[in-house]
Parts: structure tokens; C-alpha cells; sequence
């Protein structure tokens, strides 16, 4: 099965694991899914990281090296992609959220998310 993380997950995976509850663990090291990690995030890390956010406080291309070394797949953003969003309820204003719905809706795969707003959406997103 194809798993998109989030923003938080993926940093939690890559930096601080015991923030990931035991069913995001699970998901995560379960060696029959295929874990992705959206293009939309790294933008997000380095973006927060450079308004000084500590919850952002790494390295996105150190952070992209990592997940890729560990067997990530990198979901680019395309303009479909892109134009999903405008279809999306605002429900959540985050532009970097709503841009993993519209490519886990886009691309058939489930969004694991620690955001418990982000379920409120159609389409596959899991909370853990």
C-alpha cells in the first residue's frame, strides 16, 4: 500500500520516532508499504525553518538525503495537483496540507496524519 506522510510525520520518523504513535509506527515500518514523502513538504520545512519555527528546525535537503536513503519516494507536485486544491473545502487553510489531499486524492493513496482537522476531508487520509 502507498503512504504519503505529512510534514509532522515525516519530520517525527526522521528526527524524534517517539512522537509517532504506535499505529503510525506500525504503518510506517510495515516492509509492504511504499512510503512517500511530497515535494510540498520539504518547501514547507524550508519555508517555516527560515521564519524560525523550532518545530521546523532541520535541514530540508538533509532531510530529503535521509528519507531517500532510507527507501522514501518523492511525490513531485504537478499541476493537476495544483488545481485540485481550488475543489477542496476550506476546511483547513494550511496550503501545504491541502496540497498532500489533493495528491493523495490525485495519485489514489492514503495521507497519514496526525491532524485530526485533516479527516474532515473525502478521500483516504488516516489518522495515527
Amino acid at each position: 500500500m502507498k503512504l504519503l506522510l505529512d510534514t509532522h510525520l515525516l519530520l517525527w520518523a526522521a528526527g524524534v520516532p517517539d512522537k509517532l504513535s504506535s499505529k503510525a509506527r506500525q504503518r510506517i515500518e510495515d516492509p509492504q508499504n511504499t512510503l512517500l514523502f511530497s515535494a510540498a513538504s520539504l518547501w514547507e520545512v524550508a519555508i517555516k525553518r527560515n521564519l524560525g519555527r523550532k518545530d521546523f528546525n532541520v535541514d530540508a535537503r538533509l532531510l530529503r538525503r535521509g528519507l531517500l536513503d532510507n527507501g522514501y519516494e518523492e511525490l513531485k507536485i504537478g499541476s493537476e495537483h495544483a488545481v485540485f486544491v481550488d475543489s477542496l473545502p476550506l476546511i483547513h487553510k494550511d496550503p501545504f496540507d491541502r496540497i498532500l489531499i489533493a495528491q493523495a486524492n490525485i495519485e489514489g493513496i492514503i495521507l497519514l496524519t496526525a491532524d485530526v482537522l485533516l479527516t474532515q476531508y473525502a478521500g483516504a487520509i488516516e489518522l495515527v
